[in-house]
């Protein structure tokens, strides 16, 4: 075993750089160069199927059969002159990863064979796809589920194959991946988001929600990971004793990229642009081997199929460059791990961001509206919130020194809580005119707010000047997840916003007034949320539990949220869950987290009976003959005292080690003993888990005492600064 360490190591120091070319100099020549876009569609379709599709796509009409044909012999045409041989459906089951099941364009005919491709194949396939995930919506042995075609998200060409992007739902129509029931909460959220917009500008026919979305990484060399079974297997190192030097400097922060990330990051940006993919930004982050990368901001559903695309994108070129992109949250203890901050906002057809403030008070209060009924959705469903993003692996980062912690806050900066204040002690004015501010004693609100409006690192939820960020969404996740219930729960806000409106609108009162008196008992209602310090200190976690906010630590208990009644009539109302799918998806994501859990259990106790306790033994050995033999020429015995120190400590090591993996083993017995899902999870969370801790704290120190060249595991130096 220290062989591979070693030959990892000379093989790491011997790479080579390779020159990265981009199609052109220009980004804007080769920019969505593999997507079948409108500018695709308008050369390659009729005028009329070409404004049919649009208006499916704008609209949400639904395509007719002869436009679907018209559509796929397009796309084929245009796929063939690009190469491609095969097309598949393109999507995001319930792994949390896309999937894919290639067919090749021709079919057999009595002349031989010819290339086909029609609408029918297009709208619909059928794929054998019983094996994933389904929370007992589908049995193993019932094969049929369904992909269909979504629209609004362009077909691409990867490799030699045409992408096409789907839904996938179940024989009986409940949804079995992320991207339909996102679809279905945008939906919501633009009918919802109209209906308010009436109150303020007539021509507003469409609102839609965008999204951008910075996504960290990890990159370690193929090497030096392939010699590391417990990155290889679980995504993260179960063992390895912290660097002398790590992040503590923050000389890595924004530093100069290496060279050869630089060469691995132009490459995938290449590829990624030519699937429109608007990459924009590349930079170091604070851990050592940390990187960013963000793209332009996008409508959701098109930015979310462009991030899971980037990191598939991502993995495919890194092996080109012979190195691993880790996108777990935290693969190395003791630096900062990784996260997908979602910046989310609301755009309206006339192209009004609905989070901007404006120059006027009506735009004012428009802004205030908005701003206000998000910050009430989420105060009224921080469970849900939380819940979106509970995972095994961002347990490990919630409430560490980089990530938000497991309460759901918002950070909103000084400015615009005190104007929140004012207006919620404030009298309004009836006789005001629609010119005039709505209130006494409040300033006009800033157009430009992101000068004024800080980043609170340690908000879950932050406003940035003219957006919300979720900042605890995990790097590996996807963030259709959040972004669903994000999207639903605002959706409903509004919804209830419009009754309550309604109701004094009927009683008489002016519009404007009836609009901020809600607002107005709103902010106070949804005040307990709003949180301007720092959100890791002991202080906040006190005063939250003060204000009855939800403090859920761990993924098993807040998945719960998910099928409260509570929950259960938000997704109702909204359209966007039955009961079954929230059961379903319940059911999924705690199997998720116990067998994730088990994994590393696994991999923890195989290295620690093959691998770490037979290099503390073979040491150990080293040490006890050199004893001997001093003892043998009849040195006394302090001339060797250190040497029987480090004996002992070594196998106080290893007895602790034994003991306790020993232990674990049995308590993931008794765990997987267990039928019921969520108790098996919470067992492994609350029995089998917190042996991991001490096993590794006494693996590290065993990996400071060892002779260095006999440690048989790539080490946290050599993982963080090899490259």
């Amino acid at each position: 075993m220290s062989n591979i360490r070693f030959n990892a190591l000379q093989t790491v120091l011997s790479r080579t750089i390779p020159e990265i070319k981009p199609p052109s100099p220009k980004i804007s020549d080769f920019f969505g160069a593999n997507v079948f876009d409108k500018k695709k569609m308008k050369q390659y379709l009729s005028t009329e199927a070409y404004e049919s599709i649009i208006e499916s796509i704008e609209q949400g009409v639904p395509i007719e059969r002869e436009v679907a044909d018209q559509v796929a012999s397009a796309m084929k045409a245009w796929a063939i002159s690009k190469d491609a041989t095969h097309y598949t459906h393109w999507f995001q089951p319930l792994t949390g990863t896309t999937a894919e099941k290639h067919d090749a364009f021709f079919e057999m005919t009595a002349d031989g064979a010819m290339e086909k491709f029609s609408g029918n194949a297009l709208a619909q396939q059928e794929p054998d796809a019983s094996s994933f995930p389904s929370g007992g919506i589908r049995n193993t042995f019932e094969a049929r589920g369904y992909t269909a075609w979504d629209p609004s998200s362009p077909a691409f060409i990867m490799g030699r194959t045409l992408c096409i992007p789907t839904v996938f739902v179940s024989y009986t129509g409940e949804a079995l991946d992320y991207k339909a029931p996102l679809l279905k909460a945008l939906h919501a959220l633009d009918k919802a988001a109209v209906d308010i917009c009436q109150y303020f500008d007539k021509s507003i026919e469409k609102v839609h929600a965008s999204l951008g979305i910075e996504q960290e990484y990890f990159l370690v060399d193929l090497a030096l990971f392939n010699a590391r079974p417990d990155l290889y297997l679980t995504g993260r190192t179960l063992f390895g004793h912290m660097s002398a030097k790590n992040q503590q400097l923050e000389d890595h922060y924004f530093g100069s990229i290496p060279t050869r990330v630089y060469a691995f990051m132009q490459d995938f940006e290449n590829e990624a642009l030519q699937l429109g993919i608007p990459v924009k930004t590349r930079h170091n982050e604070v851990a050592p081997s940390q990187f960013e990368c963000a793209p332009i901001f996008e409508e959701i559903n098109l930015a979310i199929d462009h991030n899971q695309l980037l990191t598939d994108i991502m993995d495919r070129v890194g092996k080109r460059h012979n190195f691993k992109v880790l996108l777990h949250e935290k693969p190395y203890a003791g630096v900062n791990g990784s996260g997908k901050h979602n910046n989310w906002s609301m755009v309206t057809n006339t192209g009004k961001n609905l989070l901007s403030p404006g120059k006027t008070p009506k735009s004012n209060l428009m802004f205030l509206t908005f701003f206000v009924n998000t910050i009430k959705a989420v105060y009224e469903h921080a469970d849900i919130l939380r819940a979106s993003i509970a995972s095994v692996n961002n347990d490990h980062r919630l409430g560490a020194n980089e990530a938000p912690p497991a309460i759901i806050s918002i950070f909103l900066g000084s400015q615009l809580s005190d104007v929140l204040d004012e207006i919620e002690t404030s009298r309004i004015s009836k006789k005001a005119k629609v010119e005039a501010l709505l209130w006494q004693g409040i300033p006009k609100i800033p157009q430009i707010l992101q000068d004024n409006t800080d980043r609170n690192r340690t908000s879950p939820f932050a406003f940035t000047g003219n957006k919300f960020e979720l900042r605890a969404v995990g790097s590996s996740a996807n963030s259709a997840n959040p972004m669903t219930i994000l999207n639903l729960i605002v959706a409903d806000q509004l919804k209830k916003f419009k009754v309550d409106v309604d109701k004094l609108l009927k009683k008489g009162e002016k519009k404007d007034v009836a609009l901020l008196t809600i607002i107005k008992r709103y902010i106070k209602e949804s005040k307990a949320i709003r949180f301007e310090g720092n959100g890791y200190s002991e202080e906040w976690e006190k005063l939250a539990a003060e204000r009855d906010l939800p403090n859920i630590k761990t993924t098993p208990k807040a998945l719960d949220a998910l099928i409260t009644e509570k929950a259960q009539n938000v997704f109702e109302t909204t359209g966007v869950f039955s009961r079954r799918e929230a059961h379903a998806r319940h059911e999924i994501l705690l199997d998720d987290f116990y067998k994730k859990l088990q994994i590393e259990a696994r991999v923890m106790g195989e290295l620690v009976n093959s691998v770490i306790i037979p290099a503390g033994i073979t040491y150990q050995s080293k040490l006890v003959e050199n004893v001997r033999g001093l003892k043998e020429i009849g040195l006394d015995e302090s001339t060797y005292s250190a040497q029987v120190d480090i004996i002992k400590r070594i196998a106080d090591h290893i007895n602790f080690i034994k003991t306790n993996t020993e232990e674990m083993v049995e308590e993931r017995k008794k765990a997987n003993a267990i039928d019921d899902t969520r108790e098996k999870a919470i067992a492994y969370d609350e029995k089998v888990k917190p042996y991991f801790d001490g096993i590794r704290y006494h693996v590290d120190k065993l990996e400071q005492l060892v002779d260095d060249s006999l440690w048989p595991l790539p080490k946290f130096r050599e993982l963080l600064f090899i490259k």
